[in-house]
């Protein structure tokens, strides 16, 4: 990717960001595709690092931490976590046994445990931003057919790869999008019921809960938070269970070009009619396309609605734990 591109939601590359004030992408010196209005990356980021440090503080509560923490056995925080450790699950059993007489081993594991939940929040949504970019890069600078062709004017589709690429892309980023519920309703669950007793290796009482346990949590329903019953939020339970569960968003998918001289204006993707987040239905069908929603145009506010909205949650559930 060229330095000096910009990203345009119409799939239209330019040098310069364009005049209109509409949202574009960019490539940063980091390696990093950068959203130029709304992007709250870098605090969401800043919330998750204070997660850390409350689960810190809460689970080893009377603990000497900074004392113990150069005794600790790596495999208390790498095995079963991380691809740096060879253990099995029988090596990890024998070296828990050995290490029953580790100060605080058990508050250690679970440490760890609870500190892999908003990992995998940062990392799920490092994964949001880079796929979002990725999508229109494929749509501002990949051929959507090839051999490209001289074109009539008009509008016309396309189905070839690189058309595969972009709907592969994109439903990546609504399924990540509910991974991100998902994991925000086991991270509070934790949060607002940490365990005092750490004779044994206490098990997570998130281990079976998904979205639908959100009515286990205090805040359930906290206006602006993933967990409030809204349009927004109910879009993205449908999407995600659509494209899990029943197909694609489209019999065939296709982007479309808009030509003019001869020369491509306009790229789009179509999206389904939706009535208050759910797909209009009858009978078996339930994509109908009679409203020009170009999901192109609008994937980038359901980037920052989703933002906000996770800010929102994690900032509740940081008030769950010490300050």
């Amino acid at each position: 990717m060229s330095g000096d591109l910009f990203l345009n939601l119409n799939g239209i590359p330019s040098v310069q960001p364009r005049q209109e004030g509409t949202p574009f992408l960019w490539f940063d010196v980091q390696g990093v595709w950068r959203l130029s209005h709304g992007d709250i990356s870098h605090d969401l980021e800043n919330v998750c690092v204070q997660l850390h440090d409350s689960l810190r503080r809460a689970i080893m509560e009377g603990a000497p931490y900074n004392e113990l923490l150069p005794t600790l056995p790596q495999f208390a925080y790498l095995s079963g976590l991380n691809s740096e450790s060879t253990l099995s699950k029988i090596d990890f059993e024998k070296f828990i046994r050995l290490s029953e007489d580790v100060p605080e081993i058990n508050r250690f594991l679970f440490l760890y445990d609870a500190q892999k939940l908003v990992s995998a929040i940062q990392e799920c949504l490092k994964e949001l931003i880079q796929m979002v970019g990725e999508f229109y890069l494929t749509l501002n600078t990949a051929a959507l057919f090839y051999p490209p062709i001289q074109q009539d004017d008009g509008i016309r589709y396309n189905t070839s790869p690189n058309v595969t690429k972009l709907f592969a892309l994109l439903t990546f980023v609504f399924v990540r999008m509910h991974s991100l519920l998902d994991y925000s309703v086991k991270l509070a669950l934790e949060a607002e019921g940490l365990p005092k007793d750490f004779t044994k290796y206490p098990k997570m009482r998130s281990s079976n809960e998904q979205f639908g346990s959100r009515k286990k949590v205090s805040f359930n329903k906290l206006a602006g938070s993933l967990f409030e019953d809204c349009e927004f939020i109910t879009l993205i339970e449908t999407l995600r269970n659509h494209l899990i569960h029943d197909g694609l968003l489209d019999d065939m998918p296709k982007a479309y070009e808009q030509i003019e001289n001869g020369v491509a204006v306009e790229k789009f993707l179509l999206f389904p009619d939706t009535t208050v987040g759910r797909f209009d239905r009858f009978g078996n069908r339930s994509l109908f396309f009679s409203r020009e929603d170009k999901i192109n145009q609008r994937l980038p506010e359901m980037l920052k609605e989703f933002q906000k909205r996770l800010k929102v949650t994690l900032e509740s559930i940081l008030k769950q734990l010490p300050s």
